[in-house]
């Protein structure tokens, strides 16, 4: 059976931030998912919860586990909330996760600065887009940059979900997780603080290490990140392989 891909998106955005993923998927004739979470993209008239969230991700992998092994792949929010979900013990089966630009506990004075520059952020007067579009602008090259707004950008439901993140516990989570697991940090990303916890509390992941790129790892080297999905895919289907 080959392998079934569910994406997770990020804060803001939408499944529109996988085109790049789903580009290269199509042309080798793979299976994939690509969810929005509530609030988000198709959903945006939505209200966020985070129980919603985590069922958004749970109907998608039960529904790809019927037509084979699932490959779980997110990215920051989706990265966090995806290892939440894989080690809540309540997870449908995993053959594997992909947890991009993750790897900080959303917790304490972090969590706190974030929500506090988000919130002024959305005081002003355009909600903050003029900031955005000079960062995307900055970092990332045109065939990608257009992505992350594809599907709108979900600003007036920001603050609910960092805020609902405190809920989660991801330290024990994490060390729940007994699937193959990679981790993929830019070089230059913020969320990377709590990198070696993560490794510790999974000693079988690997951390894969994208130089010269910031938070947004899927877009500004696209390439490297759809190899890393090929080796993900490989590896599980290879060990789906072993057990038959």
């Amino acid at each position: 059976m080959s392998a079934q891909i569910v994406f997770v998106h990020g804060i803001r955005t939408s499944a529109t931030m996988w085109r790049s993923q789903r580009e290269y998927l199509d042309e080798r004739g793979m299976s994939y998912t690509a969810v929005d979470l509530p609030g988000h993209g198709t959903r945006i008239d939505e209200d966020y919860s985070l129980q919603e969230a985590l069922h958004t991700i749970d109907v998608a992998v039960r529904a790809a586990a019927e037509k084979g092994p699932v490959l779980l792949v997110g990215h920051s929010l989706g990265g966090l909330l995806c290892l939440a979900y894989a080690g809540s013990g309540e997870a449908a089966p995993l053959a594997g996760l992909v947890a991009a630009s993750c790897t900080a506990l959303p917790a304490g004075a972090g969590l706190a600065a974030y929500r506090l520059i988000t919130r002024m952020t959305y005081m002003l007067p355009d909600q903050g887009m003029w900031i955005s579009r000079r960062m995307l602008a900055a970092t990332i090259p045109p065939e990608t940059r257009l992505d992350f707004g594809a599907g709108g950008y979900a600003l007036d439901v920001q603050d609910e979900v960092l805020k609902s993140l405190s809920a989660l516990d991801l330290a024990s989570a994490v060390a729940r997780i007994d699937a193959p697991l990679w981790f993929v940090n830019g070089q230059y990303d913020q969320l990377r603080r709590n990198e070696r916890l993560f490794c510790r509390l999974a000693p079988h992941a690997e951390l894969i290490m994208v130089p010269r790129t910031t938070h947004l790892v899927t877009a500004m080297r696209p390439q490297i990140f759809n190899a890393v999905l090929q080796l993900a895919v490989a590896t599980l289907e290879s060990d789906v392989a072993a057990r038959s």
